[in-house]
């Protein structure tokens, strides 16, 4: 197993030492806080790949100094810990940037087998969670964030961009694009993905840099300026 970093942000003391043995006798390399603000402290010192946060923390509460983390990295992977158990803050959660929500009290083995599932979408080398200007895109979750502000878009909305991103600054051949999403070239599949195009451009329209250009007859392109 690769050396992942994670950075557990937990204000109960016995919880916290647990939670970080458990990493560490699983090959992790661990670092603890025991407030909001000593983990984005430690967050922006350490650059953790995966953060273990509980929502109800001292002096900066968990959803807010993650709102702040993703100010500076939108590719590290956020769990929320928490004894609430509203549906509401559940959507927080995801509102702010995280990428899963386990209730306490908690299995220590289920938080494993979670905690090794958000790394694999960075630790295996396929790059899943992308920046683009100031945007944090994440083609597995099909999220689109801008500093804490997030969007769901749709399974062929990801696929479009990410195939655009992975490629920035040279063209994406359409009749590609409509194999590989659609598998068919047709030209009404052509017509549909010109109207996805058109909504991710919307999408994305708070970053002026960014630009997604229509190659008349050949593709697309994304550019950052």
């Amino acid at each position: 197993m690769s050396k992942n970093r994670i950075l557990i942000v937990e204000d109960e003391a016995v919880l916290r030492r647990i939670v970080a043995d458990v990493m560490e006798r699983a090959g992790y390399c661990v670092m603890v806080a025991e407030d909001g603000v000593s983990g984005l402290q430690l967050f922006k010192e350490f650059s953790p790949h995966l953060v273990i946060a509980d929502v109800m923390l001292p002096r900066l509460d968990g959803f807010e100094m993650v709102k702040q983390m993703r100010s500076v990295d939108g590719v590290a992977q956020i769990l929320f810990l928490s004894a609430r158990s509203s549906a509401d803050d559940v959507v927080e959660g995801f509102r702010v940037g995280g990428h899963d929500y386990l209730r306490k009290p908690f299995a220590m083995n289920e938080l494993l087998a979670r905690v090794e599932a958000l790394l694999q979408r960075i630790g295996d080398g396929t790059i899943t969670v992308f920046k683009i200007g100031r945007y944090i895109f994440d083609s597995v979750a099909q999220t689109i964030d801008i500093e804490g502000c997030m969007r769901h878009i749709s399974y062929r909305e990801a696929a479009i961009l990410k195939a655009l991103v992975q490629k920035e600054g040279n063209i994406v051949n359409s009749s590609d694009l409509l194999m590989d999403i659609w598998g068919d070239d047709s030209y009404y599949n052509l017509r549909s993905m010109n109207v996805y195009i058109s909504k991710l451009r919307a999408y994305l329209a708070e970053d002026k840099r960014i630009e997604i250009s229509s190659i008349r007859g050949v593709g697309y392109r994304l550019t950052i300026k």
